[in-house]
């Protein structure tokens, strides 16, 4: 997460910490309860805690919510309790303490109070500011900037190294790949689609929710699905996904972090952490994340392949070349 070096401009409305309770994104609906599935914990040093709250805040349940609430505005406290004492100051039982932990991705409380302290040392500011009816042209430069840069920052702290290593694995044992994304997580995927053509892999593109539905129930277990969806909720990614998955593929889903449908059909998660202002939606500063994503992905494909990686690039290069003037 981005460190205090820059200012909160005045009559920011952003989540902040020292607000103390997180609001949730617009338009979204509380879940019913606390325990609903989660992302399965990490064994990696959980970080961008406060983020990863503010993120899955208007999925929790009221006990969860009245937890996240205070924590993110007693963080400095909380690093010093135990979970029972936490129990007793938000009302709540020590399992619903310890389901919130698993939720952000945590395997227990004390992982959390350490990625707290973490946080602790390095002050952070929540960037992600409300554009304004008043602000000119440079303070919408500069406020879309920081948001970005702040996106990607939340989204390298919170992207496991090893949920990447096997992604890359199933692609590699994989003979045939497919790609699919619907509405603006389509232009995701064909950017991954072309990238993963140049380092010579054999890779399918479906944008067309009936396409996507016909071609994952034909896949079997030579083949490796890629998924793109921000909410991991579209009914059509998460039926073509299933599809997929029932068919014998392997599933790799990039997704927001939090709960999502999505989640119970992937054999692997990639997380983006991207939040909403009032005038970009989570999927609209998700967009730079998910490409930093597959950046990474193809990036990771082409070094454990190297001279055929490097042979393709070169030989696509120069048939390419032949387009320009």
């Amino acid at each position: 997460m981005k460190r205090n070096s820059t200012p909160r401009a005045e009559g920011d409305k952003a989540s902040a910490p020292e607000g103390g309770k997180v609001s949730a994104p617009r338009n979204k609906a509380p879940a019913a309860a606390l325990a609903a599935p989660a992302p399965e914990a990490s064994d990696v040093p959980v970080s961008a805690v406060l983020a990863r709250i503010q993120t899955l805040w208007s999925s929790l349940g009221p006990v969860g919510q009245r937890i996240a609430d205070f924590i993110v505005k007693n963080p400095r406290e909380v690093v010093h309790m135990s979970v029972s004492e936490v129990a007793e100051r938000t009302g709540s039982s020590e399992g619903s303490i310890v389901g919130l932990c698993k939720n952000l991705g945590a395997t227990g409380f004390q992982q959390i109070k350490i990625a707290l302290a973490q946080e602790l040392v390095r002050p952070v500011d929540f960037i992600h500011e409300d554009l304004d009816p008043q602000d000119n042209a440079t303070a919408v430069i500069r406020k879309i900037f920081q948001s970005n840069v702040q996106t990607l920052h939340d989204t390298e702290s919170t992207l496991d190294a090893k949920a990447m290593e096997r992604a890359v694995k199933l692609f590699r044992k994989a003979e045939r790949i497919e790609i699919y994304g619907i509405g603006s997580s389509a232009t995701i995927a064909e950017d991954a689609h072309y990238r993963m053509l140049r380092i010579g892999l054999n890779v399918k593109l479906a944008v067309d929710s009936h396409v996507q539905a016909i071609s994952a129930s034909l896949t079997d277990a030579k083949t490796a699905v890629l998924t793109i969806s921000h909410s991991g909720s579209s009914h059509e990614t998460v039926t073509a996904t299933r599809l997929a998955k029932e068919a014998g593929a392997s599933t790799v889903c990039i997704t927001n972090f939090g709960k999502s449908p999505i989640q119970a059909y992937a054999d692997v998660m990639l997380f983006t952490m991207a939040r909403e202002t009032n005038f970009r939606t989570e999927a609209m500063t998700s967009r730079l994340a998910q490409l930093a994503i597959i950046d990474v992905l193809i990036a990771c494909l082409a070094l454990s392949d190297y001279d055929t990686s490097v042979r393709t690039l070169r030989q696509t290069f120069d048939v390419l070349s032949l387009k320009r003037y």
